[in-house]
């Protein structure tokens, strides 16, 4: 079943909770995480979690509960949920306050939603997935996970209007990562990806990919990359919590490769799926 949690109560996920003077409604002030669950196992929810604090640390946004006691909460909300395979969203806003620009004098809000997890379909990872190249408009502070998502939308939805899976972001000439991934070229058997500075999210998959590729001997360089060297690379692809490894086998009329999964991704994908066993 699906399951919500607001402010110290779960309750049915359509549940009429969020009041209009909800920061969150009125200014996206928060921060927010999405952990997998695989076979009732929260995947990463640690480094999520503790993400979810550096976010918070990063707006002036007061924390409502320690790592620990969401760890809890989200076991708590899984058993009540009866789910195995979900996906949970958590959400933490300023509060609830007449809507002024400044901070108000306000308690931390804090919603949580519990549901059946998405998964792509292991033929979208065995055949990969087309992007578009677009120019990132989203602000300079993208390291933080912030609620303020429309720049991502629209680039979400201008790829999915030409037929694409992702839009792939470019800002000053380099490639810095997906509307919602990080991405990666391969060349000559290294992997490339943008340095996790403030340009984008650091992600948790991101930093589990990079160890299974030292683990497996395979090189990373993290250096910024054009457009023109990803076009020109022999494998390349995305990661994220829901997409877990996945090809780029084409970016708008350009074929990447083979037009398949190469070897590098399939490799990484493969020892990436172990650390969830």
């Amino acid at each position: 079943m699906t399951l919500a949690f607001f402010n110290g109560e779960f309750l049915p996920i359509d549940s009429l909770v969020i009041p209009i003077d909800e920061r969150g409604h009125q200014f996206g002030d928060g921060v927010y995480e999405v952990i997998k669950v695989y076979d009732g196992k929260p995947f990463l929810m640690r480094e999520h979690l503790v993400r979810l604090e550096n976010s918070a640390k990063a707006i002036r946004l007061e924390m409502p509960y320690t790592v620990e006691q969401l760890e809890e909460l989200i076991g708590e909300g899984l058993t009540r949920a009866d789910l195995r395979d979900a996906q949970v969203y958590v959400q933490i806003t300023r509060g609830i306050a007449v809507r002024l620009h400044a901070f108000p004098d306000a308690s931390p809000s804090i919603s949580m939603t519990l549901r059946p997890a998405k998964s792509l379909s292991e033929e979208t990872f065995n055949t990969g997935v087309k992007v578009t190249l677009l120019e990132d408009e989203r602000w300079l502070n993208c390291y933080i996970k912030s609620l303020n998502l429309l720049a991502n939308i629209l680039a979400k939805q201008t790829a999915s209007d030409r037929g694409c899976f992702e839009a792939v972001l470019v800002r000053d000439g380099y490639v810095t990562e997906g509307s919602s991934t990080n991405a990666y070229a391969v060349k000559d058997g290294v992997v490339y990806t943008h340095p996790a500075n403030k340009r984008i999210l650091h992600g948790i998959t991101r930093a589990a990919v990079l160890q299974v590729a030292a683990e497996a001997g395979i090189e990373v360089r993290e250096e910024a990359f054009t457009p023109e060297f990803l076009l020109s690379a022999d494998e390349a692809f995305i990661t994220s919590t829901t997409s877990e490894v996945l090809a780029i086998t084409q970016v708008d009329d350009t074929v990447i490769g083979t037009g398949r999964p190469g070897p590098v991704v399939n490799q990484l994908h493969a020892k990436f799926r172990e650390l969830i066993v």
